[in-house]
């Protein structure tokens, strides 16, 4: 019996990922480091550092810094980002999304936000949702990033429930690999064929509608 709601936040509640992408688009430009379009989506869905040691790799730039350069240079990335975050209001929320945590909460499912941005509270509370949320995982908290499936199995975790209790969301291909890995109901948001792995797939939020996410999570379960 579906019982929770597990929710990325970059690209699935806000667009809040255009941010991000752009800020390590800069730097890697800043770097020396050109990146295709595939390469920068390729970033979403994962840490901090882990994008930062990805940005490198794809520059053939792995062992040019030191630990403390790199913490330099995310940190430098993240300052340009909250720029940007503090220009987020409610109209930033995604479409459909509103509507889903209204029917969500009319159900009396629990919810919780598996990110690993550091800034998701900041973010919620600029979107004026942050009191939607049961729970938030702390990255500070995860040894491994997506897709390892930690951040998901800890999210079920805060709300006191089991992989087969719950539906998650997911816009990233790492993400949705890392909610299967967690034996979780995976729903992709995007390109059908970069998410593929995932139980249920819409090309925007727009078209999520959580009678319908239901009827096939129940249909799956049996």
């Amino acid at each position: 019996m579906l019982k929770g709601l597990l929710f990325d936040l970059d690209g699935v509640l806000t667009n809040s990922a255009k941010f991000h992408l752009g800020a390590w688009n800069n730097l890697a430009k800043e770097l020396g480091i050109t990146l295709t379009d595939a390469q920068l989506d390729g970033l979403r869905g994962l840490s901090r550092m882990d994008s930062l040691e990805l940005i490198l790799k794809y520059g053939g730039q792995e062992d040019k810094y030191s630990e403390a350069e790199k913490e330099k240079f995310a940190a430098e990335k993240n300052a340009k980002f909250l720029e940007q975050v503090e220009t987020m209001t409610p109209e930033d929320i995604l479409p459909g999304i509103p509507k889903l945590l209204a029917d969500a909460k009319e159900q009396g499912l629990k919810m919780a936000i598996a990110s690993a941005s550091k800034n998701a509270p900041k973010i919620l509370n600029k979107l004026g949702i942050m009191g939607q949320f049961d729970g938030i995982v702390d990255p500070a908290t995860l040894s491994k990033g997506k897709p390892d499936p930690e951040i998901y199995i800890k999210a079920q975790e805060i709300l006191g429930l089991e992989a087969d209790e719950v539906v998650s969301f997911e816009d990233a291909a790492a993400g949705v690999a890392s909610i299967k890995a967690a034996k979780q109901f995976a729903v992709g948001i995007g390109d059908s064929e970069l998410l593929k792995e995932a139980d249920y797939i819409v090309p925007t939020t727009a078209e999520l509608d959580l009678k319908q996410i239901t009827e096939v999570f129940s249909s799956k379960r049996k």
